[in-house]
């Protein structure tokens, strides 16, 4: 297959990664020009037996990176999510995009980024904490099971959010989103006396507006084909880095854009 033929398909999801970067679709579109020039000069930089979409991002990354005006995205992004993410210094963004938008696995984002997958879990780590900065919250976590509780709080608590409580059954965890409010809800779907985590979290929707991501170990009785599916949805078991980018994503994204006076609010 041709270069340009790997290349092509890649291209509108990679600029929409290189805006987020930079700050401005004409700057993003500026150095995805510049990936494009530098392969037609080089070739032998794409690598063909490798993932063309990973591979069109790792070659993006190397040009981007070599570039030292890159620490930062442009400034006077509109929405919130854009001034949000200038905010987050270079590589803890990058892994961020790449993890929480682009949807790369860890293993991926390493390689793209040309980095260990140890250094990669520091980076996801640091970008949760500046995006905690920016919108940090209180976590509800609906589990009956106490080791991954506690895995989970731990989590919570290391990203800089605070966790408001743990319910075990559908019951608690309803009088718990009432009482607490929380910000962000982390919900398994078989709870401890046999109720659903998954009607908890019905009702306290029908209560309040609240981002939810569901971790568990039954996917397919979400994953139905049918609407409404979750936005965000881990299985068990479960890698911390997985859980920590979808906290900073549901968070992140999950919180409605306001007027630029009211950004620091």
């Amino acid at each position: 297959m041709s270069l340009s033929a790997l290349i092509a398909p890649r291209l509108p999801l990679l600029r929409r990664y290189a805006r987020a970067l930079s700050g401005s679709q004409s700057s993003g579109d500026a150095y995805v020009m510049a990936m494009l020039e530098t392969l037609v000069a080089d070739p032998d930089m794409f690598d063909r037996e490798n993932d063309a979409r990973v591979e069109a991002y790792r070659v993006f990354s190397r040009i981007w990176n070599s570039v030292p005006l890159n620490g930062r995205a442009e400034k006077g992004s509109n929405t919130l999510a854009e001034r949000r993410l200038e905010a987050i210094t270079p590589l803890p963004r990058q892994a961020f995009l790449l993890t929480a938008v682009e949807g790369f696995t860890p293993e991926q984002t390493a390689e793209i980024l040309d980095v260990s997958e140890a250094r990669l879990s520091q980076l996801i780590t640091d970008a949760g904490r500046e995006v905690a900065v920016q919108v940090s919250s209180t976590v509800l976590v609906i589990e009956d099971e106490p080791i991954i509780a506690m895995d989970l709080e731990a989590l919570v608590d290391g990203l800089g959010h605070r966790c408001v409580g743990n319910a075990r059954t559908r019951t608690e965890a309803v009088k718990m989103a009432s009482d607490k409010r929380p910000g962000l809800v982390l919900a398994d779907i078989r709870l401890a006396d046999g109720s659903s985590g998954l009607d908890a979290v019905n009702d306290i929707l029908g209560s309040f507006e609240v981002p939810v991501i569901f971790i568990t170990a039954y996917p397919e009785s979400l994953l139905t084909g049918q609407r409404p599916e979750p936005t965000f949805l881990i299985s068990k078991p479960f890698r911390e880095d997985t859980v920590r980018a979808v906290i900073s994503q549901a968070l992140f994204f999950g919180v409605k854009d306001a007027p630029a006076d009211h950004a620091a609010a």
